[in-house]
């Protein structure tokens, strides 16, 4: 079975993710800012977890967690980098800081993390890099700035990487997910089309793992109209996103 890192195993994906992995018998080093879930599956799941809480978006404590990782297991098969937040612009009120905020989390975290386990991904078997991208990346869409910036970048470096890793015989797989159902998306004021529930997500994440796909993309119906829509004419783009939109002010 494989050794597998997995990062924001709190609660969403990860934590449905978390849960089929371990009862495929897998062993799983949990990451997340919250210990308390994490405990939670270790007591379940008894030898196979390695609970590893931290803040991923300080370089220090991801070396911290890496190098727990090395002194139990020596080695990574299998990195699954999902920790990530979303926070939305508001109509008339550009914040950098909240721009800094996503960013530092979705993409600066998520690089803290692949310097420090490519390093253990190298010495494992048949090793596989995968990162939790999204569909918005496909389609701009109002309010989303930030998060969609964060993810637009981590699907740059996450393609580019496949190609750099290639070589040394490490995969790359990107997960693109529509509306799941988790803390984050609940906190949402607008309408979710197709949104599925967070078990559902990591049931199909987890069947396709194995054959180390380049993309997994979900809800199929979804993706298909989200990719349709982004190679519309920009301005048709433009007029669809107008139309989605909120005015400033608006609840």
């Amino acid at each position: 079975m494989s050794r597998i890192w997995l990062t924001g195993a709190s609660s969403g994906i990860g934590a449905e993710l978390a849960k089929v992995l371990l009862e495929q018998g897998h062993r799983l080093a949990l990451s997340a800012r919250q210990a308390g879930p994490l405990q939670a599956l270790a007591d379940r799941y008894q030898d196979q977890v390695l609970v590893l809480p931290g803040d991923l978006t300080d370089r220090d404590q991801v070396v911290a967690i890496i190098q727990h990782i090395d002194r139990e297991w020596g080695a990574l098969d299998q990195v699954i980098l999902n920790a990530g937040t979303c926070e939305y612009l508001e109509p008339g009120h550009f914040d950098a800081r909240l721009v800094e905020r996503v960013l530092n989390t979705n993409l600066l975290g998520t690089c803290h993390c692949l310097e420090a386990a490519l390093p253990l991904l190298r010495r494992g078997q048949n090793p596989h890099l995968v990162a939790v991208c999204s569909a918005v990346t496909w389609l701009a869409l109002p309010r989303a700035g930030a998060y969609g910036a964060s993810k637009a970048a981590l699907r740059y470096l996450f393609e580019s990487l496949r190609i750099d890793l290639a070589a040394e015989g490490i995969d790359v797989t990107l997960v693109s997910p529509g509306f799941v159902d988790t803390p984050l998306t609940q906190r949402n004021d607008f309408a979710m089309p197709m949104r599925w529930p967070a078990e559902r997500a990591a049931r199909h994440i987890a069947r396709r793992l194995p054959a180390r796909p380049l993309e997994i993309a979900f809800p199929g119906l979804f993706i298909m109209v989200m990719r349709l829509l982004g190679h519309l004419p920009a301005r048709w783009r433009l007029a669809l996103g107008r139309r989605l939109a909120r005015k400033s002010g608006e609840a």
